[in-house]
């Protein structure tokens, strides 16, 4: 792996501690939330969300308009 990966694969690590610690904190929150909450970029965040949910960190529950997510 190069190290141009390497340092894509911390960041998307590093993005999905930030938002485990967010929903740690504030609880069931809408993705856009997240986005917000954190100021990150969608795709980062989309990153750090697929992150979590592979290693099975994440519940994605129906909301009136979508879903929002909440830790296991």
């Amino acid at each position: 792996m190069s190290e141009t990966a390497d340092s894509g694969i911390e960041e998307i690590g590093t993005a999905a501690g930030l938002v485990w610690e967010f929903l740690n904190e504030n609880g069931p929150s809408s993705f856009n939330k997240v986005v917000k909450g954190l100021s990150m970029t969608r795709e980062l965040v989309m990153q750090a969300i697929g992150w979590l949910a592979r290693e099975d960190k994440l519940v994605f529950e129906p909301a009136a308009r979508g879903r929002v997510l909440r830790l296991k």
